[in-house]
C-alpha cells in the first residue's frame, strides 16, 4: 500500500510551501524554519522512505490524514501501510498555540501536545514519529543521523544553522532536527487566523440568522455550556480564539470497534487517556483526554480521540444526550442504536457534561452553523 499519497489539493500546497525536495538548494535552507519545512516534507524521517510528517498531517486537509484505511479514518497508517495505531491523529494545525504540558496549583494538568499531552511541547512532538515503531520506525537516531549527513543540503544547512559540531552526537542531531520542524510548526502557516469567524470580528463579514444563533448558544452557559471547555479566553468574541482550554476531560466516549478491529488491539485493552502520560500516576485522570482546538473543526472528522463519530452533527448529539430526556436523543444517529457506553466509566465528568440544556434539532444545526465559521480561508471549499 502506498502510504505517502496525497489528494490533488494537498500537491498544490506543497508545490504552493516549496518545491521539489530533490532541487531545493542548500542556500535557500538559511533558518530554522525553512530547514524544517523541508524535513517535514520529507520522507527520509521514516524506515522505507515514504512517510512524512505530512503524510499524517496533510497540508492540503487542515493538517490531518485523509488516507483510505480499514477503520474509516480514525487510525493512520503506518509507513509499510500495515500497523496502526489507537488514536485518531490530531490536527498540526493551531498546535503552535498549545502550552507546554504542566499542572496547576489546583491540581488540574493542561495542555501539551498528543492527546495525553505526554509531549510537552512542539520539539518534543516533533522527536516521536521517526522513530515510532508503528509510525515511522526509524530504528535509532543514529541511522537518522547518517541520513541527514549524507545529504549535502541538509548536511550543510544543519552545520551552518547548529554549528559545525552538529553531527558530533545522534543527541545534538536530533535535538537540531526536533527543533527546527517545531520552527516551522510555529509559523503562521499552521495558525493564520483568518476564518469567516475573524473576519466577522474585523466587520468583514455578515453573520447568517443560523450562525449568529448558533454563536449565541455556543458562548451560552445556560444554553450549551460548549464554551467550558472549549473557549481559551475569559471574554467571548476574542480575536485569536483557539476555542479550547487545553485541559483534560472524560467526556464518556464510547470505544471505536472499527478501530480496535483495524489495528488488532486486545479485546479488553483501554485507553488510559491522561494517565498514559508518564508524568501523571493519580488514577482519578483514567480516561480523560484534552481538549482539542475547534479551529477547523468542520472538516476535521472523524472526531474524538478515536475518531469513533464521522460526523459534527453526531458529537453535539453526543453531548447534548446528557441533557435531553426525549427518546430519540439517545440514539446515534449514526449507528441507529443506543449510545454505546463509555469506555472508562469511572472518571466520567458527568458535573460538567449536565451543566447545559437539551437542544432541538434547529439548535444542534445552528451550533454546527457556527463551528464552520472557524474554518480556515484556504479551507473554507472542503465544507460540506
Amino acid at each position: 500500500m502506498q502510504t505517502n499519497r496525497f489528494t490533488v489539493s494537498s500537491f498544490l500546497f506543497i508545490i504552493a510551501v516549496q518545491l521539489s525536495l530533490n532541487v531545493i538548494a542548500a542556500d535557500t535552507l538559511n533558518s530554522k524554519e525553512a530547514l524544517g519545512q523541508r524535513l517535514f516534507f520529507d520522507p527520509i524521517l521514516s524506515l522505507s522512505r515514504s512517510q512524512s510528517c505530512a503524510t499524517c498531517h496533510d497540508p492540503g486537509q487542515a493538517f490531518i490524514d485523509k488516507r483510505d484505511n480499514a477503520s474509516q479514518g480514525a487510525g493512520s497508517l503506518g509507513h509499510d501501510g500495515v500497523s496502526m495505531g489507537d488514536r485518531n491523529t490530531p490536527s498540526a494545525g493551531y498546535a503552535n498555540q498549545i502550552p507546554a504540558f504542566h499542572q496547576r496549583q489546583d491540581g488540574e494538568y493542561i495542555g501539551g501536545l498528543f492527546w495525553d499531552g505526554r509531549a510537552a511541547d512542539l520539539e518534543t512532538q516533533a522527536g516521536g514519529p521517526p522513530l515510532n515503531p508503528i509510525e515511522m520506525a526509524m530504528p535509532n537516531k543514529q541511522e537518522i543521523l547518517k541520513r541527514l549527513e549524507q545529504d549535502p543540503n541538509y548536511a550543510m544547512a544543519f552545520k551552518n544553522l547548529y554549528g559545525e559540531e552538529v553531527f558530533g552526537s545522534n543527541e545534538a542531531t536530533y535535538e537540531a532536527l526536533k527543533q527546527s520542524i517545531a520552527a516551522f510548526e510555529r509559523t503562521d502557516f499552521f495558525s493564520p487566523f483568518d476564518s469567516k469567524y475573524d473576519r466577522y470580528l474585523k466587520g468583514d463579514y455578515q453573520l447568517t440568522e443560523q450562525e449568529e444563533l448558533g454563536m449565541t448558544l455556543f458562548f451560552s452557559k445556560q444554553f450549551s455550556n460548549c464554551n467550558e471547555c472549549h473557549q481559551l479566553n475569559k471574554r467571548p468574541l476574542t480575536q485569536q480564539e483557539t476555542f479550547s482550554d487545553y485541559r483534560f476531560h472524560n467526556i464518556g466516549v464510547p470505544v471505536n470497534s472499527l478501530l480496535r478491529k483495524a489495528n488488532n488491539s486486545a479485546n479488553d485493552h483501554v485507553d488510559q487517556g491522561l494517565l498514559n502520560n508518564p508524568a501523571v500516576k493519580d488514577a482519578q485522570h483514567q480516561g480523560k483526554f484534552k481538549t482539542p482546538t475547534l479551529r477547523n473543526v468542520a472538516i476535521t472528522g472523524p472526531y474524538m480521540h478515536n475518531g469513533v463519530f464521522q460526523d459534527l452533527k453526531t458529537v453535539v448529539a453526543f453531548y447534548n444526550q446528557y441533557n435531553s430526556k426525549n427518546p430519540k436523543n439517545k440514539i446515534n444517529p449514526e449507528t441507529g442504536k443506543p449510545w454505546n457506553r463509555p469506555e472508562v466509566q469511572e472518571t466520567l465528568a458527568l458535573d460538567l457534561l449536565k451543566k447545559g440544556s437539551a437542544l432541538d434539532q434547529k439548535g444542534i444545526d445552528a451550533i454546527v452553523a457556527f463551528l464552520k465559521l472557524l474554518t480556515d480561508k484556504r479551507y473554507e471549499h472542503l465544507i460540506k
